[in-house]
């Protein structure tokens, strides 16, 4: 975070900035800054003419670390976007400093993405990316992915030239609907940036098997990752099987969070027995809702905290398949109370400590359990060959995707001039 009075903010102001002399009545404050390092411009709307003029002011500000763009494109035309997006991107790729970028909340889909893909494989000071609710879809998911992994190669290259050169730490890319057909992509983004330190894909639409690639071709080389957040997509006995593999390898893991993820009963007796062997000590959150985990689950998780996590915090267990007053939850919330007691300190943050409130957890369905046991059986008669080979088919039918025309006969070119500027 910057200091303040190196901060520009046009936050949450709703202004429409359609023209050059829209923004020029906002902007004096950012041209007297010589020595800005935070921009936040979110929350507004701007238009090409605008977004030309706040690169312009931008490119002159070296010592910029973090640029807020996030929501800037409410109710602009899909033709509009592309343009205005490459003039911002195209402007602030040579700034030396610049590590952080947020572009959250912006619809660029697969139409808009060649201006953000040609800056994200260009960028080599990106050390922390926000990019949720964009709506990429699988296609496009996979564009970002090998720009990511194109970023590595040149931040290789710059460090082999002698260059202080960042590690990419964080991955922000949710509710993007990236789908299995674009993990293959991501697996190989972070197999690649494996210092990577938080990364969080919620919501996204991805199912076992692409969480399965994620997890044990990807995520599995970042040995520094402090925070994941996988929640609201789907895990299944497969992905938590899976997530019991690699979970061991995260020394540094602080929050885990794999809530609404349909981990399974017996799935999470795994993902239970592994937090148990006592790698993940530096564990303090472990975020667990909707997933079907039954009071022998609990006893596993119960078990895990008292003796495999000594640094457990909070523990969310709601909407899961167990009774309030099991004898398990009473100690979990009797373990986690006396460490709260102990090490809270004089301020103690509630919400940060113990069990979670359990107002809407589920009964325990004999037919639902033998279902599951069907399909754990069904999951481990694929072979792998097979579990590979459709996850390529996934991939290509995610390119195949078709696209509607943009009528903006420069956007073509902007993405080009893009792709040559180099830092």
């Amino acid at each position: 975070m910057a200091a303040s009075g190196k901060i520009f903010s046009l936050e949450g102001r709703a202004l429409k900035l359609d023209t050059a002399q829209d923004l020029e009545a906002h902007i004096g404050p950012l041209r007297a800054m010589a020595d800005v390092e935070e921009v936040r411009i979110l929350g507004n709307t701007l238009g090409v003419e605008a977004c030309k003029l706040l690169g312009e002011v931008l490119a002159t500000k070296k010592s910029l670390k973090v640029a807020n763009l996030a929501d800037i494109f409410t109710g602009r035309l899909l033709n509009e976007i592309p343009e205005a997006l490459s003039s911002l991107l195209t402007a602030i790729l040579n700034l030396p400093n610049l590590r952080t970028i947020n572009l959250n909340d912006n619809a660029f889909g697969l139409n808009t993405q060649a201006p953000l893909v040609a800056f994200l494989s260009s960028h080599v000071p990106l050390q922390h990316l926000y990019l949720n609710n964009n709506g990429l879809g699988p296609h496009a998911g996979i564009l970002v992915a090998d720009a990511l992994s194109a970023l590595h190669a040149k931040k290789e290259e710059a460090r082999n030239a002698g260059q202080d050169v960042p590690y990419l730490e964080t991955v922000i890319c949710g509710r993007n609907r990236l789908e299995n057909g674009s993990m293959l992509a991501w697996a190989k983004a972070f197999r690649l940036h494996n210092k990577v330190k938080e990364v969080k894909m919620v919501q996204n639409g991805i199912r076992q098997e692409g969480i399965e690639q994620l997890l044990t071709a990807g995520l599995n080389h970042t040995t520094e990752l402090r925070i994941l957040d996988l929640q609201d997509n789907t895990f299944t006995y497969k992905g938590a099987k899976a997530l019991a593999r690699v979970v061991p390898l995260w020394a540094n893991i602080q929050d885990l969070g794999v809530g609404d993820s349909l981990l399974s009963a017996k799935g999470s007796v795994l993902v239970a027995d592994a937090l148990g062997k006592g790698q993940n000590r530096k564990l303090e959150t472990l975020r667990l809702q909707y997933n079907d985990i039954t009071s022998v689950g609990v006893k596993g998780f119960a078990s895990a905290a008292k003796d495999g996590l000594p640094s457990l915090k909070r523990i969310e267990l709601n909407g899961n398949k167990f009774t309030e007053d099991d004898e398990s939850i009473l100690a979990l919330q009797a373990l986690l109370d006396e460490r709260k007691q102990k090490y809270g300190g004089d301020i103690v943050d509630e919400d940060a400590w113990g069990v979670d409130d359990l107002s809407d957890l589920e009964e325990l369905d004999s037919e639902e359990e033998e279902e599951e046991e069907e399909e754990e059986e069904e999951e481990e008669e694929v072979p792998p060959e097979e579990k590979a080979e459709k996850l390529v088919k996934e991939a290509e039918e995610a390119q195949e995707q078709p696209t509607v025309q943009i009528k903006d006969d420069e956007v073509d070119a902007l993405a080009a001039k893009l792709e040559r500027t180099g830092i």
